[in-house]
């Protein structure tokens, strides 16, 4: 009988499942809506229930699952598995680790979702097996995992590797969700890159192919690269701050590999290169000799195996 980790991705929108081997291969991966209504009281069941309904399409039993892997969207408390605060599910000091353990009969682990997708990208992805890796992903937001020796950096309450949140613009900064100005998730995500293309938009009449049709941040990276000047103005502008908030990052952790993941990171070989300059103007050159900076492969699917990594971990697999 084969058996299996479950790893889990929970996010605003949608739960992201699946069964993986213990050799980090996926077996089935599936995902269903992420019922938020009541303060996401119907969560952890759905989830249970799920479970038990994929393992009979799939003909198994609930003896072949060894331990489930979960990321959520928040900081966790590590020895618990509780989710200090997850603002779009609804959850405050959420025991989910207590909760999802009674609901499924199986140990659990919890984790931050950018933690997990972290350790997928080192286990299976980009990271290449690497011990010593930092990991950042561009969306809507900026989330960030700092891996050392091959165990998550926590930190003494569950924020540890939050790279979004490292402060670029000392002053004058636009406002962050945190309830800071000035931090990186307001220059290099999506949201970031739309709102600095605006401002520059508005402040003068430079021609740019961006004037006139919907500004997102895959069309400021698609007009660079076709060579419109203000595109790359703007790319070399974002790619800055984050070239040197990773190299501030990778001074304190002397990474192997630095992975960038997120809807942003689809702009591909030219926000790398962008970023690498930048990186290796501000990082320590012994550090910078040692880092290597790629793209996340693994797509959505980062999330689940990172989970299942951390299912591996607490079944001993």
């Amino acid at each position: 009988m084969q058996q299996w980790l479950v790893g889990i991705d929970l996010g605003g929108t949608t739960i992201k499942m699946a069964f993986v081997t213990t050799s980090g291969d996926i077996v089935h991966k599936w995902e269903i809506p992420t019922n938020i209504s009541n303060r996401g009281e119907h969560i952890v069941a759905d989830i249970a229930r799920s479970l038990d309904e994929t393992l009979v399409k799939l003909n198994a039993t609930k003896e072949q699952l060894l331990a489930i892997g979960i990321g959520a969207p928040g900081p966790v408390q590590e020895e618990t598995g509780t989710l200090y605060e997850a603002i779009n599910l609804g959850w405050t000091n959420y025991p989910l680790k207590q909760q999802l353990e009674a609901a499924t009969m199986l140990p659990v682990a919890v984790d931050n979702d950018a933690n997990i997708a972290a350790l997928g990208e080192m286990w299976k992805g980009a990271g290449g097996g690497a011990r010593h890796l930092l990991f950042v992903t561009l969306g809507t937001g900026v989330g960030g995992g700092v891996i050392s020796n091959g165990t998550i950096v926590r930190g003494t309450n569950g924020a540890g590797g939050e790279l979004g949140h490292m402060t670029m613009v000392v002053d004058g900064g636009a406002p962050c969700n945190c309830g800071k100005t000035g931090c990186l998730e307001t220059i290099a995500s999506a949201t970031g890159i739309v709102r600095i293309t605006n401002e520059k938009l508005a402040a003068d009449e430079q021609p740019s192919v961006l004037r006139g049709g919907e500004v997102t941040a895959k069309a400021v990276f698609d007009a660079a690269k076709a060579g419109d000047p203000l595109a790359l103005q703007i790319v070399d502008e974002v790619t800055h701050y984050l070239g040197l908030a990773l190299a501030n990052a990778a001074n304190v952790t002397n990474p192997e590999k630095i992975v960038i993941g997120g809807g942003v990171s689809k702009a591909g070989d030219i926000l790398v290169e962008h970023v690498t300059t930048h990186f290796r103007r501000f990082a320590f050159p012994r550090v910078a000799a040692g880092a290597e900076i790629a793209l996340a492969t693994l797509g959505n699917d980062a999330g689940v195996i990172g989970g299942a990594w951390l299912a591996k971990a607490l079944a001993g697999a």
